[in-house]
């Protein structure tokens, strides 16, 4: 893999592709769909269409899912804004150490038709949070965002070829997957370290079989690439081993909180927040098993 300073041009941006890298990701993705159509504030933040006075724009599919696949996060703000193409701007956001950069461009046909588009997508932040953000993203787009409508003028845009593309996107989603598989084992054996022992705790075989099925979810939520289903999934079985394990004495809500907090993804900045969904209709997660 080359290093970052290897894919720097002489102006000193960065170009091609990065995947597994300790602290930078930059993606490329074919755009299919110009929608949703959405709006600039005169702060220029990224708002719903339809408000009095916000230019419009044209966000796309990846975008969407990109923006989505943040959870609670800063308002999307414009580093570039479109001139009289509504799809050609550059957007940033943060969630938490997560900092997301979103380019769109047309790289073929002029920009006349939504797939004439591709969006640069840079993520900076921890590893383990890039990758559950790519998986995300892939699994909500329900094909391969890597997979170009015109290979020759997609390559000659991103300085990449199609097998460097796939390779950064699959490594991050297989590091994601496996991250999530660790997870669902860790608890398993946990859950069972709990079964036979002699216990006070009322209803514990509830509580344990509980926990049995939320684990048999979150392996089916895995197997269908959803990611966020897994994580609910998890914290469903995090919170009957607490209650079943003896040596829990305080069961409050703010001690399964603390205890959620090791295997879910902390995307809140704590700042000025909006959630993803007051911004972007649902976008149901694909099942992917069958793609190669």
């Amino acid at each position: 893999m080359s290093s970052i300073r290897d894919l720097e041009n002489p102006d000193g941006n960065i170009t091609g592709t990065i995947g597994l890298d300790p602290n930078l990701t930059i993606l490329w993705a074919q755009v299919n769909e110009g929608q949703p159509q959405m709006s600039i504030d005169s702060d220029l933040r990224l708002r719903p269409k339809g408000i009095v006075g916000n230019s419009p724009i044209y966000l796309g599919d990846v975008g969407r899912a990109a923006l989505r696949s943040l959870g609670p996060s800063d308002p999307p703000m414009f580093e570039q804004l479109p001139a009289y193409d509504e799809q050609k701007w550059t957007i940033v956001t943060q969630s938490g150490d997560i900092k997301m950069r979103i380019e769109s461009r047309s790289y073929w046909g002029f920009g006349l038709i939504a797939s004439c588009f591709l969006n640069r997508i840079e993520i900076t932040g921890p590893l383990s949070l890039r990758a559950r953000i790519v998986h995300d993203i892939a699994a909500s787009l329900g094909r391969n965002p890597w997979e170009p409508k015109m290979s020759r003028f997609f390559a000659h845009h991103t300085k990449a070829t199609t097998e460097e593309h796939r390779t950064a996107w699959e490594g991050l989603i297989e590091r994601a997957r496996e991250e999530m598989h660790d997870e669902i084992s860790m608890l398993e054996q946990r859950l069972n370290s709990l079964k036979g022992i002699s216990s006070d705790v009322e209803n514990i075989d509830d509580l344990l079989e509980d926990a049995m099925m939320s684990l048999d979810e979150a392996r089916v939520a895995l197997s269908d690439h959803n990611g966020p289903a897994v994580e609910r999934a998890l914290g469903r079985v995090i919170s009957s081993l607490i209650e079943a394990d003896p040596k829990t004495e305080i069961r409050s809500s703010e001690a399964l909180a603390n205890q959620s907090n090791e295997i879910s993804l902390n995307r809140n900045s704590g700042k000025s927040e909006i959630k993803a969904s007051d911004l972007l209709e649902e976008i149901p997660l694909v099942d992917l098993t069958e793609e190669e």
